[in-house]
């Protein structure tokens, strides 16, 4: 059913306008639509951008049947660095050759971190979700689980409609509303769009040249520091303090040499402040994190895809494979929730009980295993679990 509303009805709905989710779907896009026109849209516009409007249950389905990372580091980035993806990169590094200087030149991030992203969001274009973008957007605003993170996003779609450069009616993305070849929500195109093909309109579907102008934009304005590293395989030292490693412990990189740090590929980087990373303890693989590899997080919460990509984006430029060692094996679900209940019954924050290795989980088990007499690199042990 085609779905308009006159300037009397939204006279009328001062206050349907204030629900913030829930209730009536027809109501509460009327209270959209009502303060859309409070915010200075005219009614013919308001009118045919929310006309045909409608509420998604495959988007519901899709957000409430969310999966998490439950993959370790060493299979999920197996699982998705692939030597197709490799090849591509390469392919298109060469392909826009060109882009990739502008934006780093303008931006300050490297050809590797655009491509890493590229290829992890949509496999570099080719797969860029089938979701009616507005219907997305309404509907997750109209359910009460985060309507305020996707609430903004419905007004800043509205505004991209009245450049030209939003379909209500054909733009699809992702379920929760992304759109093009980087995934960014319409605020994100909205403030960090960026024209890069010249053809004076900011296209992330149909245009590589946006999209990667775009991202790189994006990446500068969300804190990435101009042209220098985020993530470099390290080679340890055996006696290493591993307490002292983490996302929640930084060192001057020098400080870091001094105890026995080494690039396995090359020298640190001097000058700046880093991080060990041992995503799967102190026998697995090894990096130092740089301050622009925290600004991975602004893009996606989780640690092992934020270290993943990190990792991909330094294979596109040449980086090896790296050392995967001989980690300990890791705990199993059940494994894993119940050494959260008992490092939370110890007084430990570990967050929800859900069985995912997840900063705050890493941080207890960290400090348990230093009580405890352990080294003390925040990886999870059937050890640990006994010993508790």
């Amino acid at each position: 059913m085609r779905r308009l509303f006159p300037i009397l009805a939204l006279a009328l709905a001062p206050q349907i306008a204030l629900a913030q989710c829930g209730g009536s779907f027809d109501g509460f896009v009327g209270g959209l639509a009502a303060e859309a026109q409070s915010k200075g849209y005219d009614s013919g516009t308001v009118n045919a951008f929310f006309a045909g409007v409608r509420q998604d249950q495959k988007v519901l389905r899709a957000d409430r049947a969310q999966g998490v990372f439950r993959k370790d580091f060493i299979d999920f980035s197996r699982s998705v660095i692939s030597a197709g993806r490799i090849q591509n990169g390469g392919r298109n590094a060469q392909k826009y050759a060109s882009v990739l200087k502008r934006a780093q030149a303008d931006y300050g991030v490297s050809p590797g971190v655009l491509l890493a992203f590229w290829a992890l969001e949509t496999d570099y274009g080719a797969v860029q979700g089938n979701f009616n973008t507005l219907n997305a957007l309404v509907t997750l605003a109209h359910d009460c689980r985060r309507p305020e993170l996707f609430r903004p996003q419905i007004f800043s779609a509205l505004e991209l409609y009245k450049r030209g450069d939003f379909d209500p009616r054909g733009t699809t993305g992702a379920w929760a509303g992304e759109i093009g070849q980087v995934q960014m929500l319409p605020d994100d195109i909205l403030h960090n769009g960026v024209d890069g093909d010249g053809d004076g309109h900011v296209r992330l579907k149909t245009s590589s040249a946006d999209a990667l102008m775009s991202g790189a934009k994006m990446l500068r304005d969300l804190g990435w520091r101009r042209n220098e590293p985020w993530l470099q395989e390290v080679k340890l030292p055996a006696d290493l303090d591993w307490s002292k490693t983490g996302l929640n412990h930084e060192l001057p990189v020098s400080q870091w040499a001094a105890m026995g740090v080494k690039g396995r590929s090359g020298p640190l980087a001097q000058g700046l402040k880093g991080s060990i990373l041992l995503p799967m303890g102190r026998k697995g693989p090894a990096f130092i994190a740089y301050p622009n590899f925290r600004v991975y997080f602004e893009w996606n919460k989780s640690f092992v895809y934020v270290t993943t990509a990190a990792y991909f984006a330094t294979r596109l430029e040449g980086a090896p494979v790296y050392d995967p060692g001989s980690p300990e094996p890791g705990l199993s679900d059940g494994e894993m929730k119940s050494l959260q209940k008992k490092l939370s019954a110890k007084g430990h924050d570990v967050g929800a009980i859900d069985g995912i290795l997840g900063e705050k989980t890493r941080e207890a088990v960290q400090r348990e295993q230093e009580r405890q007499g352990m080294p003390a690199d925040a990886w999870p042990t059937r050890a640990l679990l006994g010993r508790l």
